[in-house]
């Protein structure tokens, strides 16, 4: 582990690959699961906010699932959510385009409709976040469905914390994320 601040970083971050190839996996990862996206308490008053200003970016099927289970949801290990379709199928802002799944939120961000991209969850992912009362650990998410993301990120050669730069600079901050490079190119130079 990798002490950066008040954060605890797993070297996976540093040392597996990752970018994400949507024209191979099509954004499965917002349609299979068993739950929707882990939510922060203050993301559920933002959804609840925002939702309004997207749910015309929204499918049909999602909508209903929003009106019928609300904006965030407690999944049934207690933990806040993004509400699904059918219960435990793609999450309820996924929108479609081209065969491709694509979260309604940011699509809404991108049109300048609102000022938040999407839950940070969704951003951070391949990572996720284990919260501590002093601290949190990021730890790599391996699963199954990101193996395209993973061969791809080794071809190109970015390691996991590159590719989300943007979203850990958004979650910890830009002196968070410096701190962790220059944590990285330390040991690097000390293994030399």
């Amino acid at each position: 582990m990798i002490e950066v601040q008040n954060t605890l970083v797993h070297e996976d971050l540093i040392k597996e690959s990752f970018v994400c190839n949507l024209n191979k996996c099509k954004g499965i990862c917002c349609v299979e699961g068993d739950a929707g996206a882990p939510l922060d308490v203050a993301e559920t008053a933002i959804l609840a906010e925002v939702y309004p200003k997207i749910k015309h970016l929204l499918e049909p099927k999602g909508i209903a699932a929003i009106e019928q289970q609300g904006t965030s949801v407690v999944d049934a290990d207690g933990d806040l959510t993004t509400p699904c379709v059918d219960g435990n199928k793609e999450c309820a802002y996924v929108t479609f385009e081209n065969g491709i799944t694509k979260c309604g939120i940011e699509k809404g961000y991108e049109q300048g409709l609102v000022d938040w991209q999407k839950p940070i969850s969704c951003h951070l992912y391949p990572i996720r976040l284990t919260r501590y009362p002093e601290f949190e650990v990021l730890n790599y998410d391996r699963w199954h469905i990101c193996h395209d993301a993973c061969s791809f990120g080794r071809e190109l050669k970015v390691p996991v914390y590159q590719f989300l730069k943007g979203p850990l600079i958004r979650k910890y901050g830009a002196e968070w994320f410096e701190e962790l490079e220059n944590t990285v190119s330390s040991e690097k130079s000390d293994k030399s």
